[in-house]
């Protein structure tokens, strides 16, 4: 499967990113320090309440790499700026990325600290990505995550995406969409996501359309004549209860020409009340098969709350506390450089020594141990070249700007996060006051860090 763009427009992929690359870049070009170099993306620390990230939004920087390029328009538009000299707009006009790229595969569970994308490539391709990198894994992994805890708190109900409508732009409500299928949502709301991603679609009707007829029941019966066994009545818009009686009275009128109701939605007021009680009412008029859809700004926290004291709800649509992350609305993903050439070819460690800033030098791996069960135990942290204790997570995407490893379809990496999540501990994934993760570096790569810091001017480490 090819990578897809995620709504972006190709032609112009290469400028989207911050002044600084082009700048950098330049002055690179000007002294001819372009050496083999290598960059890691992770994340420093999680938000409060969470324990663990999910992986997503690989595909589409895999596509961004492979389709990287100037093109005759981003060049003059460049060279109106009156920054850049003529040497270095020829280089651009022919810039393609020739990389590699290793990285966690989409869904994999993840932790601070640990290198989930690894890029090695001549230093001003390794640096003009970042800004893209970081746009596209910090908001889609953030997405994840946050929809990963929403389907945990709904007790194996059904969860979709309603976000669109609040998402920050087209492009996040894409993304968005995309990254909570792959954190386990049943579909979106989002057709055209459903259309790019192959990711059911689902829906059900406005206020707005109850309005506009005489009557609720109207309303229902109209609309029951177009979409027949898909129907999903929105029964909050004047009266809840009376909506559900009307419901009611449509759906046993659809019983007899050979039609059933597909379900009701409640948008306001007491979700879990309500629900009890219109549920009992489905029942009591031999209804059983119709399901409870619920809305209204749910997160996991009120979705818990609700499976707690017994909401007889068999849906939830959740938009802006998932389709935002609302509760922690960024990730503190960055994008560093570990290991690089220097001018008489000897491949040189780098870290950063910033007091709370610091990095891991080097190329490499991450390795998850496992019990004798299955249960993940700890990640260990180790240089690329070292024997990994348990098994390795960062494989090999891209060899010389080329990709090297099929992508997968959507149901897979969906399947991926689902059972790594298993994996885990209860304690490590609850919602609430969750237990820390044991995430530790190798002999190796502590030796190595120290050795770095001494010898760039570091108090060493304890």
């Amino acid at each position: 499967m090819k990578p897809k763009s995620g709504f972006v427009d190709e032609g112009n992929m290469a400028l989207l990113t911050d002044l600084y690359q082009l700048t950098m870049d330049a002055s690179y070009h000007h002294h001819s320090r372009n050496e083999l170099s290598t960059f890691d993306y992770f994340i420093r620390k999680l938000p409060e309440n969470r324990s663990y990230f999910v992986v997503s939004g690989l595909e589409q920087v895999l596509h961004y790499l492979g389709n990287l390029h100037f093109d005759e328009g981003s060049i003059s538009y460049l060279r109106s700026r009156n920054l850049f000299s003529e040497e270095f707009l020829g280089y651009l006009g022919s810039f393609r990325f020739t990389g590699g790229v290793r990285a966690m595969p989409e869904g994999t569970v993840a932790f601070p600290g640990e290198p989930i994308i690894s890029i090695t490539a001549p230093r001003s391709e390794a640096q003009l990505v970042e800004t893209y990198l970081l746009n596209v894994m910090n908001f889609q992994t953030m997405v994840a995550s946050k929809a990963s805890r929403i389907v945990d708190a709904a007790n194996s109900k059904k969860v979709v995406d309603f976000a669109l409508r609040r998402a920050h732009s087209q492009t996040a409500g894409m993304q968005a969409a995309r990254a909570a299928y792959i954190a386990g949502v049943a579909g979106t709301s989002n057709v055209l996501a459903g259309k790019e991603f192959n990711i059911p679609v689902f829906g059900t009707m406005a206020h707005a359309y109850v309005m506009s007829f005489d009557s609720e029941v109207d309303s229902f019966r109209a609309y029951s004549g177009t979409f027949g066994d898909s129907s999903v009545f929105l029964i909050d818009t004047y009266d809840t209860l009376q909506g559900a009686k009307n419901a009611i009275a449509v759906a046993k009128e659809m019983e007899k020409v050979g039609k059933r109701l597909k379900g009701v939605r409640l948008d306001s007021g007491d979700l879990c009340g309500l629900s009890r009680e219109v549920r009992m009412m489905l029942d009591g008029s031999g209804l059983g098969y119709v399901i409870i859809v619920a809305s209204n700004d749910l997160n996991e926290y009120k979705i818990s709350e609700l499976e707690k004291n017994g909401a007889c709800i068999d849906m939830y649509a959740v938009g802006t506390e998932m389709g935002t992350s609302k509760d922690a609305p960024a990730l503190s993903g960055v994008y560093k450089l570990v290991e690089d050439t220097d001018s008489g070819g000897n491949v040189v460690p780098r870290m950063k020594l910033s007091e709370g800033k610091s990095t891991l030098p080097g190329k490499k791996q991450v390795c998850r141990v496992f019990d004798s069960e299955g249960k993940s135990l700890r990640d260990v942290i180790a240089t690329a070249g070292e024997p990994c204790e348990g098994q390795p997570l960062l494989e090999a995407y891209m060899e010389n700007g080329n990709l090297v490893k099929e992508l997968p379809e959507l149901e897979e990496v969906r399947s991926r996060k689902e059972l790594q999540l298993r994996s885990f501990s209860r304690g490590c994934t609850r919602m609430e006051s969750p237990e820390s993760y044991e995430v530790g570096i190798s002999g190796k790569l502590s030796s190595l860090r120290q050795q770095v810091a001494e010898k760039m001017g570091g108090k060493g480490w304890v």
